[in-house]
């Protein structure tokens, strides 16, 4: 692996490490990426979601079963599913966080990344990626208009697109796979029980290669670029510095 640089430098020629998350930051708001990747200034973090981790952990373990065994998960089976979870090689180091599907854009010497949770294919040797997600809410869950379900769909596109520049045939279709903790239970007693439900996404990729170019355009600015005027980060810095003033 080459040696990266987690900050850019425009001078540097070693290559610039840009994960699936960065990307999905440069479209919420170009002002607050350029100001994480160029200058570190890092938006404020918001909490770890460690149960939201400890599902991911343990769902791949459950699907680890089935690959090993060459089989399918039984809610792949309910939903009628044509497709098997995948033992490729690589498996391990394309769902670390750190290492994760990886993809050297030569052409302006970016190494873009991104951690898929899962990877099944099907009978015509297609791979459709997989993604766990955990809530908990009322009702049935589905994909909405909201701002964090966008970035969900983008998020499933950036990995089908790393996985095809790994000259992977690829799906089209991939699924979430959602669980939602159930809360009529009479009480916690240590244990939290899930409904699980498959979710398929039909997406495209064509936005990712163009979107690159223009992170890297914004990253060789010599000024700061211009804030979405919905970014509740640029906001809350706009009338904190009006305020000191």
């Amino acid at each position: 692996m080459p040696r990266i640089n987690n900050l850019y430098n425009p001078a540097s020629d070693k290559p610039f490490k840009l994960s699936r998350s960065k990307i999905d930051m440069f479209l919420d708001c170009p002002r607050c990426f350029y100001m994480d990747r160029r200058l570190g200034i890092s938006r404020p973090s918001g909490p770890a979601f460690t149960l939201n981790v400890a599902v991911d952990a343990l769902l791949k373990k459950e699907f680890d079963v089935y690959r090993a065994n060459g089989t399918k998960h039984p809610l792949m089976e309910t939903y009628g599913l044509d497709a098997v979870p995948v033992a490729h090689e690589l498996l391990d180091q394309w769902r670390h966080n750190f290492t994760g599907v990886q993809c050297l854009h030569k052409k302006i010497n970016m190494l873009v990344y991104g951690a898929i949770d899962d990877l099944w294919k099907n009978s015509a040797g297609e791979y459709i990626v997989v993604d766990y997600k955990a809530t908990s809410k009322e009702g049935e869950v589905e994909l909405t208009d909201a701002k964090w379900h966008n970035s969900y769909r983008r998020q499933m596109e950036v990995y089908q697109w790393l996985l095809r520049q790994n000259g992977l045939k690829v799906s089209n279709t991939g699924y979430f796979f959602y669980v939602n903790g159930k809360k009529d239970r009479a009480g916690f007693n240590g244990v939290l029980e899930f409904d699980a439900k498959l979710i398929p996404y039909t997406g495209s990729d064509s936005w990712v290669e163009q979107t690159i170019f223009n992170i890297y355009d914004c990253l060789n600015l010599s000024d700061l670029p211009e804030s979405n005027l919905e970014c509740e980060f640029c906001q809350y810095r706009a009338k904190a510095q009006a305020v000191e003033k």
